[in-house]
């Protein structure tokens, strides 16, 4: 498996790891599926966040460590999925815009949980270069595709904000293919939030769990 981390080539003074491509490849396919409501996107994360995890592993431990959060998130999310609840009538998960409560939840989790890993890179400098932004990226990404697995339109906007810092962040560890397909990634999430948006005022309000019937 060393292959996956030799060079594939030199794109603009940029070298471009095996890893970091096929790995990235599978997150944008991952992401198309996503808009589309395939339930086959949770599988392709979760096979990309093992690609990445070796690009990773190693040398930056704490995008090592997000891959891995990432791999377990994408079996909670094939999880709830797959229960058959909050369908929409095309048989795909039904989508719908976040209550204020799940919207500040999310909120206050994503500014703790980066904190709190911030100060856990801080302390241990050999987990990141780049604490703030890396924590930033790290916990919004799994806000993001916690709010993916939920159905919520908020998914791509939370995917937006993580897009914004991860370009640069990614371009500046010399991972050029994360960064050109995190610009890729702003394309995609535009149109599929634009879809899901137009989705959710479409298809019938899924019946949220614990709701009074």
């Amino acid at each position: 498996m060393n292959w996956l981390n030799s060079e594939a080539f030199t794109l603009f003074g940029q070298h471009i790891i095996w890893s970091d491509m096929v790995g990235n490849i599978f997150g944008l396919v991952a992401l198309a599926l996503g808009w589309r409501r395939s339930v086959w996107t949770w599988p392709v994360q979760f096979l990309a966040g093992l690609i990445l995890f070796g690009a990773f592993y190693g040398h930056l431990t704490g995008s090592a460590g997000k891959q891995a959060v990432v791999v377990v998130v994408a079996l909670y999310g094939w999880w709830q999925w797959n229960r058959g609840t909050g369908r929409a009538t095309d048989g795909h998960i039904a989508v719908r815009f976040a209550t204020w409560r799940e919207r500040g939840a999310m909120i206050a989790a994503g500014a703790a949980g980066t904190v709190a890993v911030a100060l856990l890179f801080k302390a241990y400098p050999s987990l990141s270069w780049d604490p703030w932004p890396d924590a930033y990226i790290f916990v919004g990404t799994v806000v993001a595709m916690y709010a993916q697995a939920r159905g919520m339109v908020e998914f791509w906007f939370a995917w937006l904000l993580v897009d914004l810092v991860g370009v640069p962040l990614n371009f500046a560890n010399g991972y050029a293919f994360s960064g050109f397909v995190y610009v890729i990634y702003g394309a995609l999430v535009l149109w599929g939030m634009r879809d899901w948006w137009l989705r959710s005022r479409k298809d019938p309000r899924p019946v949220l769990e614990g709701a009074p019937a």
